[in-house]
């Protein structure tokens, strides 16, 4: 199948490049030379064009696009996560739809239902967040409303919604990379001695169903992806760390204390307009001390998804 991708040269879409690249024509979306040349060596077509100027010839004849590039920096102005992440969707679904696209399938995420509460024992019928305090979540709920609410039956344009949740596995420096840079500068703590309990989502399992998405699933779903099983987070985070060769140290704080202090300082950083991150975030914080317990029979029965690490 010939596949456009967003984000081919980032940890989900140079996994789906490298993986997929003797079964499917990829060509993704680059806005640099040495993007360029990271996708090439894994095999895909860069195409030069970005969120903000693509249009329909940059995915002539393709069939299908993954929707893989999201703004998830933990910390910057709204109006940026806006733009990319939901004014970028409108224009690449706009673009995808003029270009004859068939199938329209944008990864989302668990963050798109996250306000701050616990979440457990969750499925697709849980509402979006649309009002989120959080401006990764909020913005990544309205992209998928719009990405759902555009699928069109009788004009041939299918879309559906993959959510993963804390993709991890080899290339990884999203989480590893947080947790190599916060205990190099001594900046690591659990909150609530990691208890809350997690969902997780190898990118293995991700991109094999993003593939199953190609062809599978209800236009206008949304379907969650698992690893089987549950764990804390203490117990997740500190077996993967081994294996990048971090250990995380013990120190721990009450995840109600993190939440209140990243409440008094998100507003002093944003009145003192600072550029750097907040020492913590009111996102972080609520993210690492609440259950998130999440369950993929939909995408089981639906995709006929399973596990394939």
């Amino acid at each position: 199948m010939n596949v456009f991708l967003t984000g081919g040269s980032g940890f989900v879409g140079g996994a789906l490049i490298s993986g997929w690249r003797d079964r499917h024509q990829l060509r993704a979306m680059s806005r640099s030379a040495q993007s360029d040349r990271k996708i090439r060596a894994l095999g895909g077509e860069p195409i030069h064009c970005a969120l903000e100027n693509v249009h329909a010839e940059h995915l002539a004849g393709c069939e299908a696009v993954i929707h893989a590039a999201a703004y998830v920096e933990e910390w910057g102005p709204h109006e940026v996560y806006w733009q990319a992440n939901v004014e970028g969707t409108r224009r690449l679904v706009d673009a995808a739809r003029t270009a004859g696209v068939r199938r329209f399938v944008h990864v989302g995420t668990e963050a798109a239902l996250f306000h701050g509460q616990p979440m457990i024992d969750v499925d697709e019928n849980y509402p979006l967040a649309l009002d989120s305090p959080f401006p990764y979540s909020r913005t990544k709920a309205h992209a998928e409303k719009l990405v759902r609410q555009a699928a069109d039956a009788g004009a041939g344009f299918e879309t559906i919604v993959i959510r993963p949740r804390m993709i991890w596995g080899p290339g990884d420096e999203t989480i590893l990379g947080a947790l190599r840079d916060m205990t190099s500068q001594g900046r690591f703590s659990w909150l609530d001695d990691g208890r809350a309990r997690t969902s997780s989502t190898h990118v293995a399992n991700l991109c094999h169903a993003l593939e199953l998405a190609l062809t599978e699933g209800r236009s206008g779903g949304a379907y969650f992806v698992l690893d089987n099983g549950v764990r804390t987070l203490r117990e997740f985070l500190t077996d993967y760390a081994a294996t990048a060769g971090i250990e995380l140290p013990d120190k721990s704080m009450p995840g109600g204390l993190a939440r209140g202090l990243a409440a008094v300082v998100e507003p002093v950083w944003r009145t003192m307009r600072l550029k750097s991150a907040p020492p913590i975030t009111r996102f972080a914080a609520a993210i690492m001390s609440r259950d998130c317990v999440l369950r993929d029979d939909l995408a089981r029965n639906e995709l006929g998804y399973t596990p394939v690490i």
